[in-house]
């Protein structure tokens, strides 16, 4: 029984470290656009890009 759950739990490692290798130069790019896409979302959407900016003229701002 111990062994059966070992050899699962070693082929599902595998499968899952197997699964994220990128093997031509396509897949290499499209995943650093996407990596570069998601820093620049994290600083443009950041809680402190969103919250540090000042009311304009029209925004009805009431502290």
């Amino acid at each position: 029984m111990f062994g059966l759950m070992g050899v699962t739990a070693v082929v599902l490692i595998i499968k899952l470290l197997r699964r994220n290798r990128t093997e031509n130069v396509d897949g290499l790019l499209i995943e650093q656009a996407s990596r570069v896409m998601a820093r620049n979302d994290r600083v443009t959407y950041s809680s402190n890009a969103v919250h540090a900016t000042s009311p304009a003229v029209r925004d009805y701002y009431r502290p």
